[in-house]
């Protein structure tokens, strides 16, 4: 976990989740962290223990997925020496080095069912036996699990033990995504820009140009906090002049005209039928500035001229306002973009 994570938000949604962590910490009980990759679900984890009675004791995580199957018992619950190739000497599982602590694990969906049965009945009995053992070990454990599995589907096709789910399901905290989470853009924008701007000693901090903020609010960050955090440190260092409120950010780091084609011998996977545009992510299939819907139109000539002013904004920002160059990605002539920047009222930048 990174220590230096905090809890940013304002939004009401983020804040009930927050609160409600608070409230189940004290609790020596199991909690269930439900929520989209990148929404905070380690830091929930955190809190549940740092507000708890454990506090001083070990925090202790595992991430079911990163392991193979064949391990995660192992690794779980510990093994003898001898227990099996490779075990030279015995070893304590997670459960024994979180004794009188908290035991995370975090993907919980992902855990076998021979796991999810001796899981069971650790939680169940607080009694764990190594691999190769047949002593059982009496721990004390508070388990807080995350998943962005949806686990009563998971369980009602079998696929995840019902009865481990009810003893885990004391309380469920589920995150709300980022997209949802209103206010909060901005707020965690700014906190993450100001962050970098400090690593890279800026004296100051120059701000995101309008529509820069406006392309933030309008995207719908599949990678929820830590995809717009990587966003916004991105944009910032990539930034030549600190004096000058940031003009342009790259939502996808993969976007390059050098990027590399499948194989011809690879056969391309079905196409969505929306793609995306260079703006990172919002759908191609209108030709509309973000968040507009063709149902609000009442006045053809201001939507195009919205998405006109909307395109040239954002190619003078990714081109750090040189004109010439701009003009030449546009397809423009230099005439022709002096022209659009004067129609629209944008700031004026430096010539080429």
């Amino acid at each position: 976990m990174e220590r230096e994570n905090q809890f940013i938000g304002q939004s009401g949604a983020f804040l009930d989740a927050v609160e409600r962590a608070s409230r189940a910490a004290p609790m020596s009980r199991p909690v269930l962290v439900i929520g989209e990759r990148g929404t905070g679900k380690e830091l929930i984890a955190e809190r549940l223990h740092r507000l708890s009675t454990r506090w001083d004791e070990p925090l202790v995580t595992m991430n079911c997925a990163a392991l193979p199957e064949t391990l995660i018992e192992a690794e779980l619950f510990g093994h003898e020496a001898g227990a099996f190739t490779g075990a030279t000497k015995a070893r304590a599982g997670r459960f024994e080095e979180a004794d009188k602590g908290t035991l995370f694990l975090d993907e919980l969906g992902t855990l076998s069912m021979g796991a999810q049965e001796r899981l069971l009945r650790a939680v169940e009995y607080g009694e764990v036996t190594r691999i190769g053992s047949s002593r059982p070990i009496r721990v004390d454990v508070r388990i807080v699990a995350a998943t962005n599995d949806d686990l009563p589907a998971l369980a009602a096709s079998g696929e995840f033990r019902a009865d481990l789910l009810d003893r885990l399901s004391f309380e469920v905290i589920t995150l709300p995504p980022l997209r949802v989470r209103e206010g909060d853009v901005a707020v965690l924008a700014e906190y993450f820009a100001r962050r970098m701007a400090a690593e890279l000693d800026w004296h100051a901090w120059p701000g995101f140009a309008p529509h820069v903020m406006a392309q933030l609010e309008d995207y719908s960050w599949p990678g929820n906090v830590r995809e717009l955090r990587n966003v916004i440190e991105r944009a910032v260092y990539r930034w030549d002049d600190p004096n000058e409120p940031i003009s342009y950010v790259q939502f996808d780091p993969f976007e390059s005209p050098w990027k590399p084609k499948a194989p011809p011998h690879r056969p391309d996977k079905a196409a969505p039928l929306s793609t995306t545009n260079g703006s990172g992510g919002q759908p191609a299939t209108s030709a509309l500035p973000p968040g507009v819907d063709f149902e609000q139109i009442d006045d053809l000539r201001a939507a195009v001229d919205a998405h006109e002013r909307s395109i040239v904004e954002h190619a003078l920002g990714k081109h750090r306002w040189n004109q010439r160059q701009t003009a030449k990605a546009l397809g423009l002539s230099y005439d022709q973009l002096r022209h659009a920047i004067k129609k629209h009222g944008l700031m004026e930048g430096s010539e080429a």
